[in-house]
Formats: structure tokens, sequence, C-alpha cells
């Protein structure tokens, strides 16, 4: 037996305006990366340019620095694409009143919101291991005003 769901045309137009947000979120976050990657080469050319002294990052620094930038823009990439996604195949759906791009619309939400889930838990539990960190490195400093 196949289970079906029906949706009424309120929920449709609800769904197409959710779509239309999620689109405008995607192509915002879309520009947004592409910002950064720009302004950080244009950033890192500067200042390799233009530093004098000691405080010049070697190239070595300044390939891990960008190196940082684009995986952390590489993270950001996939949850906007999942977005973008789920917005096209939505608006297919809802015009052309097609299951099976509906199914395949929540499919990208699903995959967006495990993705941002996920990464939820990775970025608390980075927290947490930087608050134990840092109290533990307190113990060692408990001792250093006394002048003992």
């Amino acid at each position: 037996e196949i289970k079906k769901i029906e949706l009424e045309e309120a929920t449709l137009r609800d769904i197409d305006t959710t779509r239309k947000w999620s689109m405008f979120i995607a192509i915002l976050g879309f520009i947004a990366i592409g910002l950064v990657i720009l302004i950080g080469l244009i950033a890192g050319v500067f200042l390799s340019a233009f530093s004098m002294g000691e405080s010049q990052l070697g190239p070595g620094e300044t390939i891990l620095v960008f190196a940082i930038l684009f995986l952390l823009m590489a993270i950001y990439f996939f949850p906007l694409l999942y977005l973008y996604r789920f917005s096209k195949h939505a608006g297919n759906a809802v015009r052309m009143l097609d299951k099976d791009l509906m199914a395949r619309a929540f499919r990208y939400l699903r995959k967006y919101y495990v993705f941002i889930g996920i990464l939820t838990i990775v970025v608390l539990a980075f927290y947490v291991i930087a608050l134990i960190v840092s109290g533990a490195s307190l113990a060692f400093l408990k001792d250093f005003g006394t002048g003992v």
C-alpha cells in the first residue's frame, strides 16, 4: 500500500514562498563566498607587496591562511548548493504539480538540514574542547603572579 499526501493550494503557495526565500539566501551566500575569496586574494597580494619588517608572513604561513579560507568557503558552499537545488526543484514541482520533483526538492532540503546539523555539532565540540583547553591552561597559570 502506497501512502499519499495531497497538498492544498495554500500549502503549495507556502512551499513556493519558502522556495523564493531559500533561493534568495542561497544566491546571497554564493555572492558572499565569491567576495570573501576575492577580498582574501586581494588582501594577500597587498599584504605581501607592501609588508615591511618582521611582521611579514612567510610563504608557508600565507599558504596556510589561504588554505583555511578556502576550506571554510568550501564548507559553506555545500549547504548553499543544497538550498539552491531545493529551491530550483520545489519551484518546478509547484509549477508542474510533479510529485517526483517535489520529492527530489525535499531530499535536498533534508541534505541541507543534515549538513547544518552536523556542522553545528562539530562547532559545538570545538567550543567544548576550547573551553577545556583554556581551563587546563589556567591551572598552569595559577602561581604566575605570586612571585614564588
